[in-house]
């Protein structure tokens, strides 16, 4: 089978957006990809998290990844930093990279951004890094990040990455140092990892403040691990309006975003229902929170319940988490092993 790999950060809970947008995929994945999930702890480290967040972090989301229908029989549940071997190609593929194409990618400046604590958009990041009045600095590792991605990546030899287009710079910059480390050493290693979009599958979660999509960052998000009375208090909370004063208007964005929700997880005919009554302006925005609040809870109860029971059996998470590291690491070996023999060192 094709080999996919996929990681995601320990930077909070999973949300609806994060399930809807990939994980419900990645459960219909494995069963026609040979799929390495990873929890990317070292990705983590360019925000600073402190030990204690990062272990809490990761067991939370091994928990949710296997809450949410990944199978460990099926799929390759890793946590990143016990594949040690993914350290070291990240060494050799730093050797090829240069400092110049690290520094222009979006991500970076993005991030590095909000580091240096720069406001001003037309300011220089290459002037701002080595400002001495500046108190603020940037983290190596986030200068890094793409050769770690890539590594991450290749060192299962991964033809499909799913991805979201935000990545796509990062994703190229991966088929380029794969291609870069074939031409140094004359091999044909590595194949180009591909891209994997999965629109046709994923759906696109908007966020409870009226724009934009469900985000961890953002504030407006939905958690898997979320209990009733939080989910109504959030949904109760989300952004509309007066109402439609014309029959069959369109709706705003905000309106729009929890008719979207509604469509996700409510019945059809639920779902007609409100949406009549829009288009006869009869709309009561407080009973159709009610019942989409009622609605989520019933989609989130099965799974925050089986979360909430993996959480609880240490044995089982310490299981699950060994039998994927060793899994892992005998793929990253045998990569490894020929990427020490092409550069000469001794396997």
């Amino acid at each position: 089978m094709e080999i996919v790999v996929s990681g995601i950060r320990p930077t909070g809970n999973l949300h609806l957006g994060n399930y809807f947008g990939a994980v419900k995929s990645f459960v219909e994945l494995q069963k026609e990809y040979n799929c390495f999930f990873f929890i990317a702890d070292w990705h983590s480290l360019t925000t600073h998290l402190q030990p204690e967040n990062i272990r809490r972090s990761v067991k939370t989301i091994l928990a949710e990844y296997l809450a949410c229908g990944i199978d460990p029989e099926k799929a390759t549940i890793y946590i990143q930093s016990d594949v040690r071997e993914v350290a070291e190609l990240y060494l050799y593929l730093n050797m090829n990279a240069g400092i110049g194409e690290l520094m222009r990618t979006t991500s970076f400046k993005e991030k590095a951004r909000q580091q240096l604590r720069i406001s001003n958009t037309d300011a220089s990041i290459e002037k701002e890094i080595f400002n001495e009045n500046n108190k603020h600095s940037v983290n190596a590792g986030l200068l890094t990040y793409p050769t770690l991605m890539c590594a991450d990546i290749i060192i299962h030899k991964a033809v499909k990455v799913p991805v979201g287009k935000d990545q796509e710079q990062n994703m190229e910059m991966a088929r380029r140092f794969a291609r870069r480390f074939n031409a140094t050493y004359h091999t044909e290693l590595f194949p180009e990892p591909a891209s994997f979009h999965l629109s046709n599958k994923a759906l696109k979660v908007p966020g409870l403040d009226g724009s934009g999509k469900m985000g961890k960052s953002e504030g407006n998000a939905i958690y898997l691990i979320d209990d009733e009375k939080t989910i109504r208090k959030k949904v109760m909370k989300a952004v509309s309006d007066a109402g439609p004063t014309e029959p069959n208007s369109e709706k705003p964005e905000a309106i729009q975003n929890l008719f979207t929700l509604m469509e996700i997880v409510s019945a059809k005919d639920t779902y007609d229902f409100f949406n009549d009554k829009y288009n006869n302006c009869e709309i009561r925005y407080g009973d159709m929170k009610k019942q989409l609040a009622e609605d989520i809870n019933l989609f989130c109860a099965p799974i925050r319940e089986k979360i909430n029971d993996i959480l609880a059996d240490e044995v089982y998470l310490d299981k699950v988490a060994r039998l994927g590291a060793e899994k892992a690491s005998e793929s990253a070996a045998k990569t490894l092993k020929e990427v020490r023999e092409i550069i000469g060192f001794r396997p």
